[in-house]
């Protein structure tokens, strides 16, 4: 009976641990053989500090698919900040993703190399565009396996991650059709862009590309060394007449993520003002239903 009893205590424990195994997000690396020029880093570890990562050597994408019964065929590549020495994994990664998740819309949080951590081998100029680019590459070239829109698949960042968020949107988007990695032949265009208190890098200094995609910038006043690279974009955005929606806050500083740790109200409730813009712009509206054979 003792016998029994173990082997019934032991199936449970291992149905409970497939099971939370399951529920673990998938993570999928940029290079299967690592990222290039750098293929011997790659099993090196990263380093978790609460919900913050650093030593990133094998970039990634961590997926949070949407609920089945909400998916919608909108996606998102969520990029933390940190100042490019650590990512906000927590809450600028997985918070974004969660809230977005109940909107339909399904999530990659990207990890990137961090340039600016100390004994870092990487460059500020190359490596985090680099990276993005990738994310969306791989995210494009995959899409039938998350019943992706491809014309719905955008980018938001926090911080640093809106510095990569620009380096992506300005910068070349265009697949190398003669490369021997299928990835490499895809887009990496963005459909639209959400930045959310970015710095300066990646803003291009004169006109913007005609085809940016459209824009959700939002900050807090008092964050001063933050509030130019949205006014800078939304000037070069006015100039090109493409679509931008901008919220500028009186007082809320820098790093408030998604806003439950704020005194403010407006900080509290600013995600409000994103979900709005997504549905205002179409882009949470349902997947159109593929007609069934025969036309009927």
């Amino acid at each position: 009976m003792k016998h029994r009893t173990f082997l019934l205590s032991l199936t449970l424990v291992l149905s409970l641990h497939g099971a939370l195994r399951a529920e673990e997000p998938q993570v999928i690396h940029l290079w299967e053989k690592g990222a290039p020029g750098f293929e011997k880093l790659k099993d090196e570890p990263e380093v978790m500090k609460g919900s913050s990562v650093t030593h990133v050597n094998n970039p990634s994408i961590t997926v949070f698919p949407a609920p089945k019964e909400k998916a919608n065929g909108a996606a998102i590549l969520i990029v933390p900040g940190g100042g490019h020495r650590q990512l906000g994994f927590g809450g600028e990664g997985v918070e974004p993703a969660k809230l977005l998740n109940e909107l339909g819309v399904t999530c990659f949080v990207l990890k990137h190399r961090l340039p600016r951590e100390e004994g870092s081998p990487y460059n500020l100029d190359i490596h985090p565009r680099q990276d993005g680019q990738r994310a969306m590459r791989v995210i494009r070239t995959r899409a039938a396996e998350w019943n992706l829109d491809t014309k719905r698949i955008g980018i938001l960042g926090f911080s640093a991650g809106g510095e990569v968020v620009a380096m992506v949107v300005y910068g070349p988007t265009a697949g190398d059709a003669g490369a021997t990695d299928v990835i490499d032949r895809a887009s990496c265009r963005a459909d639209f862009q959400i930045s959310i208190y970015p710095g300066p890098l990646g803003v291009p200094a004169g006109p913007i590309p005609a085809d940016s995609p459209p824009a959700f910038f939002l900050v807090a006043n008092d964050d001063t060394s933050h509030v130019k690279p949205i006014l800078d974009q939304l000037a070069q955005y006015e100039a090109a007449k493409l679509p931008v929606e901008v919220h500028l806050y009186a007082r809320g500083a820098h790093g408030f993520g998604m806003g439950g740790r704020s005194k403010f109200a407006s900080i509290k409730t600013w995600t409000q003002r994103m979900s709005d813009w997504l549905a205002d712009s179409g882009f949470l509206a349902a997947a159109q239903e593929k007609p069934k054979a025969g036309g009927k």
